[in-house]
């Protein structure tokens, strides 16, 4: 590891007793068989229904579909990815010699798995109050932003709504760099909003993915403003 977990740990506000499992969900499959694959896999399940039960009660009036839609967007891949690099995420992962050279530390599936896995640990070591816990301070702020009237819509549509609202220009997106192998390649895309010179950029494993991306982080730029 490049950083020592024991800070990670702290970031996420659960000391572990078991330091074996953080150190086992940090570790990729491409370093052996002890890797985070199990953790990652109860993980994903802890995450849904945490998420899950939180949008119950924040919305009691939401239909199942709008519910579907509103957990669908907290947990999908690029959202656990952004939230695992406000942690450094990529910092702290053990990748076999092929995923370092490639860059796996930065790649939305391997960091978006990884999170889940920590998320798994921490339920290991603690319980489910103390991973539910972990859970709800990691989101607070995208379930604070979360809108009920607004589910099923994608960021470019939202954005676009807004705009078109104060009779603004619609954006401009420009792929800015395209990296990666040919099976798995990373996008970079910026949004621009050329009558604030205002500008954004997003990641995705699609240009469609990266500029949803840079729509989302415009979107929380100008209504943060």
């Amino acid at each position: 590891m490049n950083a020592d977990p024991r800070r990670l740990a702290q970031a996420l506000g659960h000391f572990f007793e078991q330091g074996g499992l953080l150190e086992q969900a940090l570790t990729h499959r491409s370093v052996g068989p002890t890797n985070n694959e199990r953790l990652e896999f109860l993980g994903d399940a802890l995450i849904g229904f945490v998420i899950a039960e939180t949008l119950c009660l924040r919305f009691p009036q939401a239909d199942e579909g709008t519910l579907s839609r509103l957990r669908a967007s907290l947990v999908k891949r690029e959202s656990l990815a952004k939230l695992a690099r406000g942690l450094k995420l990529g910092d702290y992962l053990r990748l076999g010699a092929g995923e370092l050279r490639t860059g796996g530390h930065a790649r939305d599936s391997i960091l978006a798995d990884a999170l889940e896995a920590v998320f798994g640990a921490v339920y290991l070591d603690g319980g489910f109050d103390a991973a539910r816990k972990v859970v709800l301070n990691l989101f607070a702020g995208r379930l604070e932003q979360t809108d009920a009237a607004h589910a099923g819509k994608d960021p470019k549509t939202r954005l676009q709504e807004w705009l078109q609202s104060r009779k603004r220009p619609l954006p401009e997106y420009v792929v800015l760099s395209i990296g990666g192998n040919q099976h798995d390649q990373t996008f970079t895309v910026s949004c621009l909003l050329n009558d604030l010179n205002e500008s954004t950029r997003g990641e995705g494993t699609s240009r469609r993915r990266a500029e949803q991306a840079a729509a989302q982080a415009m979107l929380e730029k100008i209504e943060n403003a």
